[in-house]
Order: C-alpha cells, then sequence, then structure tokens
C-alpha cells in the first residue's frame, strides 16, 4: 500500500470554494478509482486556510491512475487559483496500525 498526505494551504476567504472542488474530487475518486482505499479530506483546527487530504492506494499502480486522472485535471485546474502556494505532498509506505 501506498499512503499520500497532501497539504494544501488556501487563500483567506477561498476556503469554502476549495472544500466545494474538494467534495466534488471525492465524488469522482469513489465513483472511478477503485484502488484509492481512502481519500479523506481534512482542515486544520488551528488554521482554517490549512486543508490535508490523507489518501491510501492499494499499490502504485492505482496512485499513478489518480495522479493522471481527468479528475486530478480538472480539480487542479480549478483549485489552482484558490491555494496560496504549492501543494506540500508526501509519500508513506505503511507498516502496522488498527484499522
Amino acid at each position: 500500500m501506498v499512503t499520500v498526505v497532501a497539504k494544501l494551504k488556501v487563500q483567506p476567504g477561498k476556503e469554502q470554494a476549495f472544500r466545494q472542488e474538494a467534495e466534488k474530487m471525492i465524488g469522482y475518486v469513489e465513483a472511478n478509482e477503485p484502488g484509492t482505499q481512502a481519500y479523506v479530506l481534512h482542515q486544520a483546527a488551528a488554521d482554517p486556510t490549512e486543508f490535508m487530504f490523507y489518501e491510501i492506494y492499494a499499490d502504485q499502480a492505482a496512485l499513478d491512475a489518480h495522479g493522471k486522472s481527468d479528475g486530478m485535471k480538472q480539480f487542479f485546474g480549478t483549485v489552482g487559483g484558490l491555494l496560496a502556494g504549492r501543494p506540500d505532498i508526501a509519500f508513506y509506505q505503511e507498516l502496522a496500525g488498527k484499522k
């Protein structure tokens, strides 16, 4: 499995617009990406302009398919003007835990 933590900072006042587009992206993932096991949006408690996606993919191929999807292209095409900088994306390999 491949885990991704993607942090995105949006411009102040753009939080609701970002959230609406992110929820559309979640719907796309649910409908079109069987290899995506988790795709969860979070908002920072201390800073409402900071969002984080927690993502789990069955394998590298599922992650690659997500990254190249029409949904991702459309999402970043729409939210690009809402962001306050580049996304911070980190990749992890799962080792242990409770599910």
